[in-house]
């Protein structure tokens, strides 16, 4: 039987999500939380894909293969009970065995929140990502639309990104809103590249500081040069929004 759970975590205390040597990681607190369940034996979880230290999760998905028929309701409340307070299973189904977390995704939602504003909020440091300098917020909405579509994002990847193959995604939603002294920023599409996300945020803030204009995106794009985008933007202002499969 497999098991399709979605979750959230918040990635403040996490070295991030794959199990590592050292450091602690989502995947290994919950993996050994199902080796409690299952009297000793390793239980292997399989994520909609990895997320930095530091990056939180409102929506994540993970499934495991077990031999436990519990319903979907005991999964939930038996994993929560044992889990620390920085993860929180929100729903539990049983999967198919043709199901797989990573290969079904169709679409991912990714957020990224900025704070713009002069003093920093010390209660929202591992939250947003503070930005005191002006920006031109229409400039930013102007940039985004550029990103829209089908590109090849090599500009945009981490020049160590493991990632083999082509580097082209598609990408339904890249949007900007202002609500207060916050952006927030809104990713959906296919699949992203590692630090994919994090890089166009920094590029687009450069954008809005007037560093760069909305239309050198295409230039990027052709360069395929990760040294001719922006900083990486830091992971607290992160967030995996939502995975979508095809329910069918």
């Amino acid at each position: 039987m497999k098991v399709k759970c979605t979750l959230s975590y918040d990635g403040s205390r996490f070295s991030g999500f794959q199990i590592q040597e050292k450091g602690r990681t989502v995947q290994g607190e919950i993996e050994k939380v199902l080796r409690k369940i299952h009297k000793g034996e390793s239980i292997r979880i399989y994520p909609s894909g990895r997320t930095d230290a530091g990056v939180h999760a409102l929506g994540q998905v993970i499934h495991f293969a077990t031999t436990f028929s519990l319903k979907e309701a005991d999964w939930k409340r038996a994993l929560n009970a044992m889990l620390p307070d920085d993860i929180y299973i929100k729903a539990v189904e049983h999967a198919s065995d043709a199901f797989h977390a990573r290969y079904d995704v169709m679409e991912k939602e990714y957020q990224y929140i900025v704070q713009n504003v002069v003093e920093p909020d010390v209660f929202k440091r591992q939250y947003v990502h503070h930005f005191p300098y002006a920006l031109n917020v229409a400039a930013i909405q102007k940039a985004c639309s550029y990103f829209v579509g089908e590109h090849d994002f090599t500009t945009f990847s981490s020049a160590k990104s493991t990632a083999k193959g082509s580097k082209v995604r598609t990408l339904y939603e890249v949007s900007c809103k202002q609500e207060g002294n916050q952006l927030i920023f809104t990713f959906r599409g296919s699949g992203f590249l590692f630090n994919m996300v994090r890089i166009i945020v920094g590029t687009l803030l450069e954008i809005g500081q007037g560093k760069r204009r909305a239309e050198d995106i295409p230039t990027l794009f052709e360069m395929k040069d990760r040294r001719k985008a922006g900083k990486t933007a830091p992971p607290q202002g992160l967030y995996l929004w939502e995975v979508v499969y095809d329910d069918r």
